[in-house]
Protein backbone atom coordinates (compact mmCIF):
# COMPACT_ATOMS: atom_id res chain seq x y z
CA UNK A 1 0.00 0.00 0.00
CA UNK A 2 2.77 2.42 1.02
CA UNK A 3 4.78 1.48 -2.05
CA UNK A 4 1.90 2.27 -4.39
CA UNK A 5 1.34 5.63 -2.72
CA UNK A 6 5.05 6.56 -3.10
CA UNK A 7 4.96 5.57 -6.79
CA UNK A 8 1.89 7.77 -7.35
CA UNK A 9 3.61 10.73 -5.62
CA UNK A 10 6.77 10.34 -7.76
CA UNK A 11 4.65 10.08 -10.89
CA UNK A 12 2.84 13.33 -10.03
CA UNK A 13 6.16 15.19 -9.53
CA UNK A 14 7.81 13.90 -12.70
CA UNK A 15 4.85 14.27 -15.04
CA UNK A 16 4.93 18.11 -15.43
CA UNK A 17 8.65 18.15 -16.33
CA UNK A 18 8.25 17.12 -20.00
CA UNK A 19 5.37 19.59 -20.27
CA UNK A 20 7.57 22.45 -19.00
CA UNK A 21 10.26 21.52 -21.49
CA UNK A 22 7.76 21.58 -24.34
CA UNK A 23 6.38 24.93 -23.21
CA UNK A 24 9.84 26.50 -23.12
CA UNK A 25 10.55 25.15 -26.56
CA UNK A 26 7.39 26.70 -27.98
CA UNK A 27 8.00 30.01 -26.20
CA UNK A 28 11.41 30.46 -27.85
CA UNK A 29 10.18 29.84 -31.41
CA UNK A 30 8.54 33.28 -31.96
CA UNK A 31 11.71 34.99 -30.73
CA UNK A 32 13.79 33.02 -33.22
CA UNK A 33 11.42 33.83 -36.06
CA UNK A 34 11.47 37.52 -35.10
CA UNK A 35 15.26 37.80 -34.98
CA UNK A 36 15.98 35.90 -38.18
CA UNK A 37 14.90 38.64 -40.67
CA UNK A 38 17.05 41.25 -38.86
CA UNK A 39 20.25 39.30 -39.36
CA UNK A 40 19.53 38.60 -43.01
CA UNK A 41 18.05 42.03 -43.95
CA UNK A 42 19.95 44.03 -46.54
CA UNK A 43 21.96 47.02 -45.24
CA UNK A 44 21.02 50.62 -46.01
CA UNK A 45 24.33 52.04 -47.21
CA UNK A 46 25.07 55.75 -47.46
CA UNK A 47 28.25 57.52 -48.50
CA UNK A 48 29.57 60.57 -46.67
CA UNK A 49 32.14 62.77 -48.39
CA UNK A 50 34.01 64.56 -45.62
CA UNK A 51 36.53 67.39 -45.92
CA UNK A 52 39.94 66.23 -44.70
CA UNK A 53 43.05 68.32 -44.09
CA UNK A 54 45.91 67.78 -41.70
CA UNK A 55 48.28 70.73 -41.07
CA UNK A 56 51.11 68.27 -40.39
CA UNK A 57 50.74 66.72 -43.84
CA UNK A 58 52.03 68.38 -47.04
CA UNK A 59 49.07 67.09 -49.07
CA UNK A 60 46.26 69.41 -50.15
CA UNK A 61 42.75 69.27 -48.65
CA UNK A 62 40.47 66.67 -50.20
CA UNK A 63 37.12 64.96 -49.79
CA UNK A 64 37.34 61.44 -48.39
CA UNK A 65 34.43 59.01 -48.81
CA UNK A 66 33.09 56.84 -46.00
CA UNK A 67 30.27 54.32 -46.36
CA UNK A 68 28.16 53.27 -43.38
CA UNK A 69 25.01 51.25 -42.77
CA UNK A 70 22.25 53.58 -41.60
CA UNK A 71 20.41 50.68 -39.97
CA UNK A 72 23.23 50.49 -37.44
CA UNK A 73 23.50 54.25 -36.93
CA UNK A 74 21.59 57.02 -35.18
CA UNK A 75 19.36 59.41 -37.16
CA UNK A 76 21.55 62.53 -36.94
CA UNK A 77 24.64 63.58 -38.89
CA UNK A 78 26.63 63.69 -35.65
CA UNK A 79 25.76 60.02 -35.07
CA UNK A 80 27.26 59.20 -38.46
CA UNK A 81 30.42 61.18 -37.73
CA UNK A 82 30.88 59.45 -34.38
CA UNK A 83 30.33 56.05 -36.02
CA UNK A 84 32.93 56.84 -38.70
CA UNK A 85 35.44 58.00 -36.09
CA UNK A 86 34.85 55.02 -33.78
CA UNK A 87 34.67 52.25 -36.36
CA UNK A 88 36.37 53.38 -39.59
CA UNK A 89 38.80 56.28 -39.23
CA UNK A 90 39.89 57.42 -35.74
CA UNK A 91 41.89 60.31 -37.24
CA UNK A 92 38.72 62.18 -38.26
CA UNK A 93 38.57 65.43 -36.26
CA UNK A 94 35.49 67.48 -35.37
CA UNK A 95 34.04 69.34 -32.41
CA UNK A 96 31.05 68.09 -30.42
CA UNK A 97 29.82 68.28 -26.85
CA UNK A 98 26.19 68.34 -25.71
CA UNK A 99 24.47 66.54 -28.63
CA UNK A 100 21.33 68.56 -27.76
CA UNK A 101 21.70 71.74 -29.86
CA UNK A 102 22.74 73.81 -26.84
CA UNK A 103 26.54 74.21 -26.98
CA UNK A 104 26.93 74.97 -30.71
CA UNK A 105 30.19 73.01 -30.92
CA UNK A 106 29.27 70.79 -33.87
CA UNK A 107 28.48 73.61 -36.32
CA UNK A 108 29.55 72.71 -39.86
CA UNK A 109 28.39 72.87 -43.47
CA UNK A 110 26.19 69.89 -44.35
CA UNK A 111 25.14 69.47 -47.99
CA UNK A 112 25.75 73.16 -48.64
CA UNK A 113 23.88 74.51 -45.59
CA UNK A 114 25.31 75.60 -42.26
CA UNK A 115 23.87 73.79 -39.27
CA UNK A 116 24.48 71.76 -36.15
CA UNK A 117 25.35 68.13 -36.84
CA UNK A 118 23.45 67.02 -33.73
CA UNK A 119 20.20 68.62 -34.96
CA UNK A 120 20.53 67.81 -38.68
CA UNK A 121 18.91 64.55 -39.76
CA UNK A 122 20.73 62.33 -42.22
CA UNK A 123 19.32 63.02 -45.68
CA UNK A 124 17.73 60.21 -47.68
CA UNK A 125 20.07 60.74 -50.63
CA UNK A 126 22.78 58.14 -51.22
CA UNK A 127 25.56 60.72 -50.74
CA UNK A 128 26.13 63.67 -48.44
CA UNK A 129 28.99 66.15 -48.25
CA UNK A 130 30.26 67.59 -44.97
CA UNK A 131 32.73 70.49 -44.89
CA UNK A 132 33.87 73.06 -42.28
CA UNK A 133 32.05 76.36 -41.79
CA UNK A 134 32.76 78.42 -44.92
CA UNK A 135 35.30 81.26 -45.08
CA UNK A 136 36.95 80.33 -41.79
CA UNK A 137 40.55 79.31 -41.20
CA UNK A 138 40.63 75.52 -40.84
CA UNK A 139 42.66 74.08 -37.97
CA UNK A 140 42.13 70.44 -38.93
CA UNK A 141 39.41 68.57 -40.84
CA UNK A 142 36.05 70.02 -39.67
CA UNK A 143 37.52 72.19 -36.89
CA UNK A 144 37.77 75.93 -37.66
CA UNK A 145 39.51 78.79 -35.85
CA UNK A 146 36.88 80.77 -33.89
CA UNK A 147 39.30 83.35 -32.45
CA UNK A 148 38.15 86.27 -34.61
CA UNK A 149 34.48 85.37 -34.07
CA UNK A 150 34.87 85.36 -30.26
CA UNK A 151 36.88 88.59 -30.31
CA UNK A 152 34.07 90.32 -32.18
CA UNK A 153 31.59 89.03 -29.60
CA UNK A 154 33.83 90.31 -26.81
CA UNK A 155 34.10 93.74 -28.45
CA UNK A 156 30.40 94.50 -27.89
CA UNK A 157 30.90 94.01 -24.12
CA UNK A 158 28.23 91.36 -23.58
CA UNK A 159 27.50 92.00 -19.92
CA UNK A 160 25.24 94.26 -17.87
CA UNK A 161 26.71 97.73 -17.30
CA UNK A 162 25.48 100.18 -14.64
CA UNK A 163 26.59 103.76 -14.04
CA UNK A 164 25.52 103.91 -10.43
CA UNK A 165 25.74 101.40 -7.63
CA UNK A 166 24.58 97.99 -8.70
CA UNK A 167 21.10 97.42 -7.36
CA UNK A 168 20.58 101.05 -6.39
CA UNK A 169 21.06 102.60 -2.98
CA UNK A 170 19.41 99.71 -1.14
CA UNK A 171 21.75 97.19 -2.80
CA UNK A 172 18.92 95.00 -4.04
CA UNK A 173 18.58 93.40 -7.44
CA UNK A 174 17.63 95.46 -10.48
CA UNK A 175 14.02 94.62 -11.26
CA UNK A 176 12.68 94.16 -14.77
CA UNK A 177 9.04 94.07 -15.83
CA UNK A 178 7.65 91.17 -17.83
CA UNK A 179 7.08 93.52 -20.76
CA UNK A 180 10.73 94.60 -20.77
CA UNK A 181 11.83 91.01 -20.37
CA UNK A 182 9.88 90.01 -23.47
CA UNK A 183 11.96 92.45 -25.54
CA UNK A 184 14.93 90.08 -25.14
CA UNK A 185 13.12 87.13 -26.75
CA UNK A 186 14.72 86.09 -30.00
CA UNK A 187 18.17 87.25 -28.87
CA UNK A 188 19.16 85.61 -25.60
CA UNK A 189 18.67 82.13 -27.13
CA UNK A 190 21.75 82.54 -29.37
CA UNK A 191 24.36 79.83 -28.68
CA UNK A 192 27.23 81.45 -30.66
CA UNK A 193 27.60 78.55 -33.10
CA UNK A 194 28.66 80.97 -35.90
CA UNK A 195 26.28 79.39 -38.44
CA UNK A 196 24.73 82.79 -39.18
CA UNK A 197 27.95 84.80 -39.50
CA UNK A 198 29.65 82.24 -41.75
CA UNK A 199 26.62 82.20 -44.08
CA UNK A 200 26.75 85.99 -44.59
CA UNK A 201 28.49 87.24 -47.78
CA UNK A 202 29.30 90.57 -46.10
CA UNK A 203 31.08 88.67 -43.35
CA UNK A 204 33.02 86.69 -45.96
CA UNK A 205 34.26 89.91 -47.58
CA UNK A 206 35.02 91.87 -44.38
CA UNK A 207 35.59 89.40 -41.54
CA UNK A 208 38.05 91.69 -39.71
CA UNK A 209 35.92 94.86 -39.76
CA UNK A 210 32.26 93.75 -39.99
CA UNK A 211 31.01 92.44 -36.65
CA UNK A 212 28.67 89.94 -38.28
CA UNK A 213 25.11 88.84 -37.47
CA UNK A 214 25.91 87.00 -34.22
CA UNK A 215 27.84 89.81 -32.55
CA UNK A 216 25.33 92.45 -33.66
CA UNK A 217 22.43 90.34 -32.39
CA UNK A 218 24.06 90.26 -28.97
CA UNK A 219 24.81 93.98 -29.18
CA UNK A 220 21.10 94.63 -29.66
CA UNK A 221 20.31 92.25 -26.80
CA UNK A 222 22.16 94.55 -24.36
CA UNK A 223 20.92 97.73 -26.05
CA UNK A 224 17.33 96.58 -25.47
CA UNK A 225 17.92 95.42 -21.88
CA UNK A 226 16.07 97.84 -19.59
CA UNK A 227 18.54 97.19 -16.76
CA UNK A 228 21.54 98.41 -18.77
CA UNK A 229 22.45 102.11 -18.46
CA UNK A 230 24.95 102.35 -21.34
CA UNK A 231 22.50 102.30 -24.24
CA UNK A 232 23.86 105.45 -25.92
CA UNK A 233 27.46 104.31 -25.55
CA UNK A 234 26.65 100.92 -27.02
CA UNK A 235 24.92 102.52 -30.01
CA UNK A 236 27.88 104.82 -30.59
CA UNK A 237 30.32 101.90 -30.39
CA UNK A 238 28.71 100.05 -33.32
CA UNK A 239 27.79 103.14 -35.35
CA UNK A 240 30.42 102.52 -37.99
CA UNK A 241 30.44 102.09 -41.75
CA UNK A 242 31.94 98.62 -41.45
CA UNK A 243 30.92 97.36 -38.00
CA UNK A 244 27.19 97.82 -38.61
CA UNK A 245 26.39 99.07 -42.10
CA UNK A 246 28.05 96.23 -44.00
CA UNK A 247 24.77 94.38 -43.42
CA UNK A 248 22.76 94.49 -46.65
CA UNK A 249 19.78 92.50 -45.28
CA UNK A 250 20.46 89.41 -47.39
CA UNK A 251 19.03 87.35 -44.47
CA UNK A 252 21.16 84.27 -45.03
CA UNK A 253 21.69 84.51 -41.27
CA UNK A 254 18.01 83.88 -40.52
CA UNK A 255 17.92 80.87 -42.85
CA UNK A 256 21.05 79.34 -41.31
CA UNK A 257 20.25 79.82 -37.61
CA UNK A 258 19.60 76.38 -36.02
CA UNK A 259 17.65 78.04 -33.18
CA UNK A 260 15.23 79.81 -35.53
CA UNK A 261 16.41 83.33 -34.68
CA UNK A 262 16.49 86.33 -37.02
CA UNK A 263 19.75 88.31 -36.58
CA UNK A 264 18.86 90.50 -39.58
CA UNK A 265 15.80 91.81 -37.74
CA UNK A 266 17.91 92.74 -34.70
CA UNK A 267 20.45 94.53 -36.90
CA UNK A 268 17.64 96.55 -38.48
CA UNK A 269 16.52 97.54 -35.00
CA UNK A 270 20.00 98.91 -34.21
CA UNK A 271 19.95 100.89 -37.46
CA UNK A 272 16.55 102.38 -36.64
CA UNK A 273 17.79 103.43 -33.18
CA UNK A 274 20.81 105.11 -34.78
CA UNK A 275 18.46 107.27 -36.88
Amino acid sequence: MATSLIRRAITRIQTPLPTLTILRHHASEPQTKHSTPTSTSSPSLKTFQIYRWNPDSPSKPDLKSYQIDLKNCGPMVLDALIKIKNEIDPTLTFRRSCREGICGSCAMNIDGCNGLACLTKIAEEKESMITPLPHMFVIKDLVVDMTNFYNQYKSIEPWLKRKGKVGGEDGKEVYQSKKDREKLDGMYECILCACCSTSCPSYWWNPESYLGPAALLHANRWIMDSRDEYTKERLDAVNDEFKLYRCHTILNCARACPKGLNPGKQIQNIKSLQA
